[in-house]
């Protein structure tokens, strides 16, 4: 499907970090934090941010997507296993993971040529632990740059919005 005929996120998949395909369609009904990832980064620790996100409102209908990419300064490992290990050993992650994906550039997974597409040039990832927030009928709503914590209170209330469907 070409980009432009492209409506919602349930569009795009993702090959998943265990295998197997992830579908965003397989999320219809539910708020979707997508979020490229690094193992070796400084903003590294908003992992357990994300956790924290998935944990408190998984149950309301959250999914916490996380998209491993080595785009902005290298700072994944290049080996799925390493990166799934890193993740569970430091941060206890246990919310979906994509394979290692490319999020920036002309090579960039279809997804994010959307986000941008959809959101505009200025909301695209510029480093690593860029957020894009998908609300239950798979439109994009809001995106949060690397400085934007996930607990921070613009999250929170993007996140809850979405969830109760206002």
């Amino acid at each position: 499907m070409a980009s432009g005929d492209t409506q919602t996120a349930y569009d795009f998949s993702f090959p998943s970090i265990i295998g197997g395909e992830l579908e965003l369609s397989d999320y219809q009904d539910k708020v979707v934090l997508v979020v490229n990832t690094a193992s070796m980064c400084g903003f590294t620790p908003q992992y357990a941010g994300l956790q924290k996100l998935w944990d408190d409102y998984r149950d309301q209908g959250l999914v916490v997507l996380g998209v491993p990419s080595g785009d902005f300064g290298g700072q994944e490992y290049a080996d799925d296993a390493a990166i799934q290990e890193f993740c569970e050993v430091n941060f206890d992650v246990d919310f979906p993971l994509t394979s290692k994906t490319l999020v920036s550039g002309s090579d960039a997974h279809p997804f994010f040529k959307w986000a941008i597409d959809v959101l505009g040039a200025e909301n695209a990832p510029n480093w690593n632990f860029h957020k894009y927030l998908i609300d239950r009928k798979g439109s994009l709503i809001a995106s949060f740059d690397t400085r934007v914590k996930p607990g921070d209170d613009a999250v929170i209330t993007a996140i809850e919005a979405a969830l109760s469907g206002s």
